[in-house]
């Protein structure tokens, strides 16, 4: 079973097997293989679900493995299943297939979703066109799968004799020199010419066992011939030249109308994910969210729930109910300056929550259209500049939501430098959505430049940063092809259901912390260590950053969550206690101060004790520093906000 990501191919293994299913990984890779048994018309079948995959020419471990396991069958059937939404994207597989001369048929899924959005697929004419059997299905429905089952029985073994892909002549040339030398093997030689004249390395070892050195020298000089020979790539000419058959083919399938309109949503996608445009786009849709959870959020909401709810009737009626309370330590634990209720619940229910719903719900939107990979396109190229995997975008923009779970996601980079990279890079300046929540709604009371500051110190640190640690740390990146998934209208019940989902979760995760962090901070203060941390910290919060000495605590609790440690600078600013660049210079250091403990514990799951302990290490004086530098540019320039 062959075919992209996510396009429901391990439902219809699910289906065929549904029992003797082993999983395992492949040998010599970290890559799993999953494999059973189907009976069809009493003929036993070993079905393998490969992973999924955006070529055959490999460009990823995965890919390989879906290529080795295609040359090393045994008279393989294959089943190709494509998303029927996105019939292009399969049909680049299908043509490779054609080329490798192997017996398969396509599975056209989720026809549902495409038929919803108004995509209809001549299927008859799509097989007569490819020579294969086509068969539809919605594999959660179980609608079609059975279908598979009789095309499998019926499936010709033998070659497939579909028309080939005509690439411009001089390729075409050295094509058939390459396959006169090449030896017999499971898939057509032609195939296998194609991936060596694209520079698939991946072929080398097998090529030795095969063949005379002489003859894979001669290879090697056609492929560097050909390479001469044109300006681009080998590869992307081919693959350039199977896009337009691909193109063809859907001319052929689909009618005027759901062409026109796939035209219009595919120049659509060009626009948000163009250099130029695209970062247009971007910066004008964080103007919007800057709008939208400063203002809406941090200002009205804000001023509602902690003016009014809070500082007129939920906390005059607290200190009533325990002004009863004999105890003086009582009474200050729940309401006091650092109380239970005054700080912790004030802080994390008043002032932080309604700033990160707002944020919460403009993420669900972005997230329910298909922005998000959208915005990973536009910023992978900043991240190319640092010598990243395109695959770290995803972790990152993962970061906005939470580092902690993003870290977790790390795992999907196949190269333990980037892996480690991202690590730090998260720790040291992606601030989860809540502090970046609690950052925008104290810029929102500034002007535009504030936030464009922000902005261009993190991103800038961001990049210089990682561009270091790529080049000092060891190790080699690898390519990656993000997978872009169609744009949509949202739905508002699932925005609202995803908000509340969110909400929910940061009511259970955050409030406890907020209590923890206060606990702490009335446990310091009862034993007079409030003044004494706020002496240590000193030179570097005031003197450094230039910012007033209360704001010490900001930055010790923020160790527990990062939304803390800026809430309470953002009570600071509330009572004026923090001038514009003050405010500034403490929103760039908090964000790009050491990770909350979760995300601490998270990194020394992940890359060990010792390697978090280091990163911390290093965060520290490049967060003081970066801001103390900050401090002095703004404040000899007098820039006013």
């Amino acid at each position: 079973m062959v075919g992209n990501p996510n396009v429901g191919k391990s439902v219809i293994f699910n289906y065929l097997t549904s029992k003797y299913v082993s999983v395992s990984n492949y040998p010599g890779t970290t890559v799993e293989i999953t494999s059973g048994i189907t009976t069809i018309q009493n003929t036993k079948y070993e079905v393998i679900d490969t992973p999924g995959v955006n070529s055959l020419v490999p460009m990823s471990e995965d890919e390989r493995v879906t290529r080795d396991i295609l040359m090393g069958g045994d008279n393989p059937l294959v089943v190709q299943v494509i998303d029927a939404k996105n019939l292009r994207r399969g049909l680049l597989i299908t043509l490779q297939l054609m080329e490798m001369g192997l017996p398969f048929l396509v599975v056209l899924n989720m026809e549902d979703e495409a038929r919803s959005r108004g995509i209809n697929v001549d299927e008859r004419k799509l097989s007569q066109i490819l020579g294969v059997p086509v068969v539809s299905s919605v594999a959660t429905r179980k609608k079609g799968l059975s279908k598979i089952k009789e095309e499998i029985e019926g499936l010709n073994v033998q070659r497939s004799k579909s028309p080939r892909i005509k690439y411009p002549s001089s390729i075409e040339r050295i094509l058939r020199e390459v396959e006169n030398i090449l030896p017999t093997a499971n898939i057509s030689k032609r195939s296998l010419a194609t991936m060596l004249l694209s520079g698939d390395d991946t072929l080398k070892g097998w090529l030795h066992q095969r063949l005379a050195n002489h003859g894979i020298e001669r290879i090697e000089k056609f492929h560097r011939d050909l390479q001469g020979s044109v300006q681009e790539s080998v590869g992307f000419v081919m693959n350039r030249r199977r896009l337009r058959r691909a193109d063809e083919i859907l001319r052929e399938v689909m009618s005027q109308f759901e062409l026109q309109k796939k035209t219009k949503v595919e120049a659509l996608d060009r626009l948000l994910t163009h250099p130029f445009w695209g970062t247009l786009i971007l910066f004008s849709i964080l103007f919007l969210l800057y709008e939208f959870v400063g203002v809406l959020g941090a200002g009205i909401s804000v001023d509602f729930f902690e003016g009014v709810v809070f500082e007129r009737w939920i906390i005059p009626w607290l200190k009533m109910v325990v002004s009863w309370i004999p105890s003086s330590f009582i009474r200050d634990l729940f309401v006091g300056e650092y109380g239970v209720f005054t700080m912790a619940l004030t802080y994390a229910v008043a002032i932080v929550m309604p700033i990160v719903g707002f944020f919460f719900l403009a993420f669900g939107i972005m997230e329910d259209t298909g922005y998000l990979p959208r915005l990973a396109v536009v910023s992978n190229r900043a991240f190319r500049l640092i010598g990243l995997n395109a695959k770290a975008v995803l972790p990152m923009v993962l970061g906005l939501g939470c580092a902690t779970m993003a870290t977790m996601t790390t795992r999907i980079l196949e190269s333990k430098r980037d892996r480690i990279v991202v690590t730090f890079l998260l720790a040291l300046g992606v601030p989860c959505s809540a502090q970046l929540g609690v950052v925008m709604g104290m810029l929102s009371h500034l002007s535009p430049a504030a936030l464009l500051i922000w902005v261009g110190v993190v991103t800038l640190v961001l990049m210089v940063t990682g561009s270091l640690a790529s080049r000092l740390i060891p190790g080699e990146g690898s390519d990656f092809i993000l997978e872009i998934p169609p744009l949509r209208i949202p739905t508002l019940g699932n925005i609202v259901m995803k908000t509340l989902a969110r909400i929910q979760w940061y009511l259970k995760e955050a409030v406890p912390l907020f209590i923890l962090g206060t606990l702490v901070l009335f446990a310091v203060d009862r034993v007079g260590g409030i003044p004494y941390l706020e002496r240590i910290g000193a030179p570097g919060v005031e003197k450094l950053l230039g910012l007033p000495p209360e704001a010490t605590k900001a930055f010790l609790v923020g160790f527990l969550r990062r939304d803390y440690g800026a809430a309470g600078l953002y009570l600071l600013a509330k009572e004026g206690r923090l001038a514009p660049i003050q405010i500034v210079v403490s929103m760039v250091t908090i964000t790009l101060f050491v990770p909350c403990i979760a995300n601490f514990f998270m990194m020394i799951k992940e890359r060990g004790f010792v390697a978090a302990v280091l990163m911390v290490l290093a965060i520290i004086p490049i967060a003081f520093g970066i801001g103390g530098a900050l401090n002095y540019v703004l404040r000899t320039l007098q820039v006013s906000f």
